[in-house]
């Protein structure tokens, strides 16, 4: 790494006064599982709700998408700076983790009910709840990642924290994969399907709701900023120019976007190449379970470095996917298996990059003196909603080039499409990342060196 000097080994630092229970640990994972109902519920069915429920076009869906992806792109870095700006008097950031849960809940029923109007006012309408559940996502989310920086500044005590953190957030999405469906095929017994889909969402999210209280209610800010000076805007703007490895891990959470148009088209290639959409529920499984393996990402961080795992792991999946797509889709078995094997890979790549992502925030705090944790996070918040977003107005027009119907037989040119894309697609995605990586040399032996640097400056000050 370029402008740090190292000693070649890593730095010990001394945390010994920097304790974490399991109640804390326990309660970081219980806001980011919560949380992750609502964007499991908008990121995996919301185009099915827009396309089959509410009836507009894949089209229409793709331009609310994008659209709403250009007013992030102004309102997620005014967010973060904001944060960055000031402290509640909660901490830093368990003060926005206290009111936007309840925000969370009302923002995604809004976005799951269909209103009795024409289909350009249901344009609007899902324009604009859209939209609005977008920015308000960003106040839970920013100061739920940014948490991690400040409860604690030890390398393998973040690993772990963000290995939680994940395991909340992957098991939350493929906890509502798992429940949406039979919840659905519940209520359409008495209801219509679009009420069905408002009880689902509803009750769901008074569920998260709780588990996101828990999250607050029980951690803990530990890490003060270098100085005690006020961070300005300007602070803020200029500690993200300077964090470079902070843009590069940024490009490999986005390419998150070849998995993301995979989660918006499986129930389409379960319904359509399968005839089994109850499959979903199987697929929302093998997502909570293949966040378990997370549990052995500390372990590996013990003995190799983050870089060296995520590359391990992309390289499997590359060839992985590669046999998958050999083998085709005539036997449920084995396509379920090819599902769980890469799904666990996918998942295990979650931790790692938030990990790698938090230790940017000391060198950015390194290069300018100034600790700004929120516009880190905060571009990972916009990276997600970003490659969601783009991967729903991806499948939106994918369904159209493919030639996809609603509620029809489809030709089979549609559902070969449908098969490559569930297949194949994403090992493009890990060959990117692979690129990406293959000039990153911020590693565990430079962000000890940060740490280093930073306590020798605040031990002169005192």
């Amino acid at each position: 790494m370029q402008g740090l000097a190292t000693s070649g080994e890593e730095t010990k630092i001394d945390v010994s006064n920097e304790k974490i229970n399991m109640k804390e640990y326990f309660a970081y994972f219980s806001y980011g599982f919560g949380q992750c109902f609502s964007f499991g519920l908008v990121g995996t069915f919301i185009l099915f709700f827009y396309t089959d429920i509410l009836g507009i076009s894949a089209v229409a869906a793709s331009i609310i998408f994008l659209v709403a992806r250009i007013w992030d792109a102004v309102i997620d870095p005014i967010v973060a700076g904001f944060m960055d700006t000031r402290r509640t008097k909660h901490g830093k950031f368990r003060g926005y983790m206290k009111f936007t849960p309840i925000l969370i809940v009302v923002s995604t029923i809004f976005c799951f009910f269909s209103p009795d109007i024409s289909v350009t006012g249901k344009v609007i309408y899902a324009g604009a709840t859209y939209i609005l559940w977008g920015t308000i996502y960003a106040f839970s989310d920013i100061p739920f990642w940014s948490l991690s920086t400040v409860i604690s500044k030890n390398g393998q005590d973040r690993t772990k924290l963000l290995t939680v953190a994940n395991l909340g957030v992957y098991g939350g999405i493929g906890m509502v994969g798992f429940l949406v469906p039979i919840l659905i095929a519940t209520f359409n017994k008495n209801y219509t399907p679009s009420v069905s889909y408002l009880i689902t969402v509803g009750i769901i999210m008074v569920a998260a709701y709780i588990l996101m209280f828990i999250g607050y209610k029980y951690t803990k800010e530990r890490v003060v900023p270098e100085h005690n000076e006020k961070v300005t805007f300007k602070d803020v703007i200029e500690s993200a120019k300077v964090n470079k490895y902070m843009f590069k891990i940024l490009l490999v959470f986005f390419l998150n976007i070849f998995m993301n148009i995979v989660q918006g088209i499986i129930l389409y290639f379960f319904t359509y190449n399968l005839n089994a959409p109850q499959l979903m529920s199987v697929f929302g499984i093998i997502g909570t379970l293949s966040a378990v393996g997370f549990l052995f990402i500390p372990l590996l961080t013990k003995y190799f470095k983050k870089r060296n795992i995520l590359r391990t792991l992309l390289g499997m999946d590359i060839i992985i996917r590669l046999i998958f797509f050999l083998v085709g889709y005539e036997s449920i078995g084995l396509v379920i298996t090819f599902l769980a094997i890469t799904q666990l890979l996918y998942s295990a790549t979650g931790p790692i990059i938030s990990a790698m992502l938090s230790e940017t925030v000391e060198y950015s705090e390194v290069k300018t003196g100034k600790r700004t944790e929120a516009i880190v996070f905060g571009g990972q918040t916009f990276a997600g909603k970003l490659s969601v977003a783009l991967a729903g107005a991806f499948t939106g027009l994918i369904l159209t080039l493919i030639g996809y119907q609603a509620n029809v037989e489809q030709t089979e040119f549609t559902l070969s499409g449908l098969f490559i894309v569930v297949s194949i697609l994403p090992a493009l995605g890990s060959l990117l990342r692979l690129l990406v990586l293959s000039k990153y040399d911020y590693t565990e032996v430079e962000f000890n060196e940060c740490l280093r640097i930073i306590q020798e400056r605040k031990s002169k000050e005192v």
